[in-house]
């Protein structure tokens, strides 16, 4: 069964006149912007629905897809995690359809990706989802950062990003790059296609579709840690959904991803019916773009349920049996859980080349599809 878990809003241990939360804590600039936004997105799918225009819509919304696929195939599971390799062509296929999905460019996106792996849970944590649901599907856009997010983001290894000519170069250009092909491209695409005037096209297939496909992105660190059971980890709040992995695009699966962020599929299961990216990533991989795809075997997976998992894996014993047999080890988890001291960053990983992964897991890892000669 699904299970649903809410954390309270951390409170500030320091009370202060509402004046100085205002003048200190909000991040003004972002609030209008996306204000502005929100009201477009809004006019235009009012546009859309009195003109009967599905035709634009799901035409934007199959595009913010491909744009999605440039997050989770490339800025996510390629370049933030090492979770498999790729050849210079796609690379630069998958630099560009990130540009275009309009999430900072891919050195930023990775560098939050990596703190919020590192410190999840924690004021270190981005988009910390025990702040609440809001902050952490967009309320941490509004906020200026915390502190530890910008002293804990300065420790973690961005150097296998700065040898890469394809994100250096995107990282470079990024300002001209972005607002091309986020929105001028497709503004003129829709009214040379569509034959609807430059206005609505940018509100329409500029807009509404960034801004679509931004809430999608969300979900993950909203949803993500919020609806649904904890198989394989208890102590984060992470957790697998089939529902939040279908809407994005196979992201869903994130008690999974957080314990084996290297794992190029981010599931177990690997199912394309609720892991399009994963479908996406072995299409490479079967014309050779792709290669050393890194997999978690079955061995480590039950060893991980088994031990620290809240009963719900498909191959674990029944909740009630699994329940009873944690309360006889309950001394041996506590002290468990003591050594593994989840909010330390000695023993998160944020991926594949993470100085902190164990040898024995990287040993027992399964590496498939060779790079060919």
């Amino acid at each position: 069964m699904m299970a649903l878990k809410t954390y309270k809003i951390l409170q500030d241990p320091v009370k202060r006149p509402w004046y100085q939360v205002f003048e200190t804590d909000i991040a003004w600039r972002n609030v209008i912007i996306f204000t502005i936004l929100h009201g477009l997105g809004i006019y235009a799918a009012h546009y859309l629905i009195v003109n009967r225009r599905p035709d634009i819509y799901i035409t934007g919304h199959l595009l913010g897809y491909l744009g999605g696929f440039g997050i989770t195939g490339g800025a996510h599971r390629l370049w933030c995690h090492r979770a498999y390799k790729a050849k210079f062509p796609l690379r630069v296929f998958l630099m560009i359809i990130q540009t275009f999905a309009f999430q900072n460019s891919i050195y930023e996106w990775c560098r939050d990706h990596r703190v919020h792996h590192k410190f999840t849970d924690t004021d270190a944590d981005p988009h910390n989802s025990r702040r609440g649901v809001f902050f952490s599907h967009m309320g941490w856009l509004l906020l200026r950062k915390h502190k530890d997010v910008k002293e804990k983001g300065k420790l973690v290894n961005m150097s296998d990003l700065e040898k890469d000519p394809v994100v250096m170069w995107q990282k470079r250009y990024y300002l001209i790059l972005m607002p091309i092909l986020t929105f001028v491209i497709p503004t003129i695409a829709c009214h040379h296609v569509f034959g609807t005037s430059y206005w609505h096209s940018f509100v329409t297939m500029g807009v509404l579709r960034y801004l679509v496909s931004l809430h999608i992105t969300w979900l993950i660190n909203s949803a993500g840690h919020f609806l649904g059971s904890r198989p394989y980890e208890t102590n984060i709040s992470a957790t697998d959904c089939r529902m939040t992995a279908c809407i994005t695009q196979g992201e869903g699966w994130h008690n999974y991803h957080h314990v084996f962020p290297w794992d190029y599929q981010a599931a177990e299961l690997g199912t394309y019916g609720s892991n399009y990216t994963n479908a996406f990533i072995d299409f490479f991989a079967k014309y050779g773009l792709a290669y050393d795809l890194k997999t978690v075997t079955d061995e480590m997976i039950m060893k991980r349920a088994q031990r620290t998992g809240d009963g719900t894996h498909p191959k674990c014993s029944s909740k009630k049996e699994h329940n009873d047999e944690q309360q006889k080890k309950k001394t041996r988890k506590e002290a468990f859980i003591k050594s593994l001291n989840c909010h330390n960053e000695d023993c998160m990983l944020w991926g594949w080349e993470d100085k902190d992964m164990l040898e024995e897991d990287k040993r027992m890892a399964r590496i498939t599809v060779k790079k060919s000669i």
